[in-house]
């Protein structure tokens, strides 16, 4: 394919209009969470069906928790140490998603990322299921439903303008492209968390 620095049409529509229209300074986030909101949806929706794929298949598998060998004292320290850290850094990429690199998947990730940590130094011995698929839903159901909002109060499926756009450039702006990452962050790292639970051992029976 040949490499060309000119601009498509619609390109050059997105960085001349994007901050204005959304009032997103990160261009990146105004086209993923708006203008191609709906491919935003689908990939959350195959990450909801690739963690209940891996929550099934692994359901019935996996090592027994008595045959797995007891984290040392570093690993274990550095876990308590690392994790909240990891957990506020996930959080500000997604809360700042609008205005630097970064949004709800990579803050998930990071989130996910410190749980990881936490299963791997043993620190947590039982998951609340309960509490992890609540919050899993809940925050898709809301994603979808800010969606279906900006069909009526805006101009399509996730616009961002049913919020005011506010002060270009700070944290409370770009409408409802912050509180949209803060739900897509919560829901990524409530489902790798999930998978990450499901790939370790089982109680011993």
């Amino acid at each position: 394919m040949p490499v060309s620095d000119e601009l498509t049409d619609v390109a050059a529509y997105y960085l001349e209009n994007g901050p204005e229209e959304l009032g997103a300074a990160n261009i990146v986030t105004s086209i993923i969470v708006t203008y191609r909101g709906l491919d935003t949806l689908g990939e959350v929706a195959v990450l909801f069906f690739a963690t209940t794929g891996v929550g099934i298949l692994l359901s019935k598998m996996g090592r027994r928790e008595d045959e797995i060998r007891p984290a040392s004292e570093i690993l274990s320290s550095g876990a308590s140490l690392l994790y909240p850290l990891l957990l506020l850094f996930g959080a500000y990429i997604f809360v700042h998603g609008h205005l630097t690199p970064g949004g709800g998947f990579q803050g998930g990730v990071v989130i996910a990322t410190g749980f990881l940590l936490l299963l791997l130094s043993q620190r947590v011995k039982k998951v609340n299921h309960v509490v992890m698929n609540l919050l899993e839903s809940l925050s898709g159901f809301a994603y979808v439903l800010i969606g279906s909002a900006g069909i009526f109060l805006a101009g399509g499926f996730l616009d961002n303008r049913i919020l005011p756009l506010g002060e270009f450039r700070t944290l409370f702006s770009a409408g409802a492209i912050p509180l949209i990452y803060i739900l897509v962050g919560l829901k990524v790292g409530t489902e790798l968390s999930a998978i990450l639970e499901n790939m370790k051992g089982r109680d011993p029976e």
